[in-house]
């Protein structure tokens, strides 16, 4: 007599990626990682007879045809901070999941703690702190001296716990979601079976109750959200808290947005009373000292809805092993990497024996294609000791024959550069024709190639 096969009780889930197998693996097959592999009990649920008998017309849904579908409007609610809003696409959308990562101690606990306050005024808000005590909570909202009857704060840790606190509230904050557990998995908080279930089990109660959840989430030593890579696809909004511990400003970037931008960047400021709104941030990315020595170059970065100009600044030295060393911060390796090569080949600008060092002013990060010919012409500086002026502003992609592509948004490009007191654009000459109506405020210089860009710049090269 045949016997029925045992359905698997637990399964070993990678805790990097989110890769399962039916048995512990030292190095996940997928991402390569070693020792990754958790084990988890695997829920089996059984299908009722009747529900597999049930006829077509017993459905609970349908499919309708695209005319049949209605306008749904969201209704967006202020947080009290300018920018946090700008990122969010205009304000908060009531009834979202909005993910907030960063590395420890960068103002995450700050930010959301001072928008549960001000939201608190008008509606019941939740703040469950999973990882203080409710006493650190009131310390921290003291010293930013927020005070508010309706701002309830509970110290918990299970899942179900806080679904029976939720009560009437509209806005709750979640700190945060890998240190929060479900009663129905047996593994510990934070692994990626319980990530997934309580940011699945969030979900349901924010879309069936309209409740706007706030869920910190704790990132790995690479910069990326820990926890499985379905956690930011469950969630509408996901947002990176961005910045040196050192410094006073902070950027807040949204990476994805259901209902708004996902490129849009805020700016803040972290001072003893809280996190400000930085509005001015003309010169945020720019140092005072440009123009005066070797290996900078500003460009017009477009972020979201916003133009901002950038200084990338570099640094060239002899190197003194046999191998060059390249370093880039805010500006991707491979970038550096290949527009050094076009630089070597069609300007005949020598790297070979050089260390290369690349930085983006402020801590931000440029993956625009349209950074391309600032790179180009910060590595010439740097490489030739020739400073470039410091009201010269450069974008425009680089491609791997040398020739400069255009860009999108070239005439609000333009337009930023003219509102913060440049006197001159190096801009690809396929742009011309869209900002032809500026040359009258500022000197419009269009480019064909990176060695006429040298040559606009007084740099030294040695090809025509």
């Amino acid at each position: 007599m045949a016997t029925k096969p045992k359905t698997p009780t637990s399964q070993f889930v990678c805790s990097n990626c989110g890769f399962t197998a039916p048995k512990w693996l030292g190095k996940c097959p997928d991402c390569g990682n070693f020792n990754t592999m958790q084990e988890e009990l695997v829920r089996v649920v059984e299908t009722p007879k009747s529900d597999a008998r049930r006829g077509v017309s017993e459905m609970k849904t349908r499919a309708l045809p695209l005319s049949q579908i209605g306008y749904e409007k969201f209704d967006r609610v202020k947080s009290g901070i300018t920018e946090f809003d700008t990122v969010l696409g205009g304000g908060i959308v009531r009834g979202s999941l909005v993910l907030l990562g960063g590395d420890p101690g960068i103002g995450k606990s700050t930010l959301l703690t001072q928008v549960a306050a001000y939201l608190a005024q008008r509606h019941k808000t939740l703040y469950v702190s999973a990882e203080e005590s409710c006493s650190q909570v009131k310390m921290r909202c003291e010293r930013l001296n927020l005070n508010s009857d309706n701002l309830l704060l509970l110290n918990e840790t299970c899942l179900e716990d806080i679904e029976n606190n939720l009560g009437e509230s509209k806005f709750v904050v979640i700190d945060s979601v890998q240190a929060i557990y479900t009663e129905t998995m047996s593994s510990a908080a934070g692994s990626v079976g319980q990530v997934r279930e309580c940011a699945a089990r969030l979900m349901r109660i924010a879309k069936s109750q309209n409740i706007t959840f706030f869920i910190i989430g704790h990132v790995t030593k690479e910069g990326a959200l820990a926890g499985p890579k379905v956690l930011e696809h469950i969630m509408d909004t996901v947002l990176y808290f961005e910045g040196q511990q050192e410094d006073n400003f902070r950027l807040l970037r949204a990476v994805k947005n259901r209902f708004g931008s996902a490129q849009e960047v805020g700016v803040f400021e972290m001072t003893d009373s809280g996190i400000n709104s930085v509005s001015d941030y003309a010169n945020l990315f720019l140092s005072e000292s440009r123009g005066v020595a070797a290996g900078s170059a500003v460009t017009p970065s477009e972020s979201g809805n916003r133009c901002m100009n950038v200084e990338i600044q570099t640094l060239i030295s002899k190197t003194a092993y046999g191998m060059p060393r390249r370093m880039s911060l805010g500006v991707d390796y491979n970038k550096l990497v290949v527009l050094i090569a076009v630089l070597e080949k069609r300007c005949g600008i020598p790297f070979f024996s050089s260390d290369v060092y690349i930085n983006a002013m402020g801590g931000i990060k440029l993956d625009e294609p349209s950074v391309d010919l600032a790179i180009c012409a910060a590595l010439a500086s740097a490489a030739n000791d020739v400073p470039i002026d410091r009201y010269t502003a450069v974008f425009g992609e680089v491609g791997l024959t040398g020739e400069i592509r255009s860009v999108t948004y070239a005439d609000k490009r333009v337009n930023e550069c003219i509102k913060t007191g440049f006197q001159r654009v190096i801009l690809p000459a396929k742009n011309m024709k869209t900002c032809e109506k500026y040359k009258d405020k500022i000197e419009l210089v269009p480019v064909q190639y990176v060695g006429q860009m040298i040559k606009a710049l007084n740099l030294r090269s040695t090809q025509n």
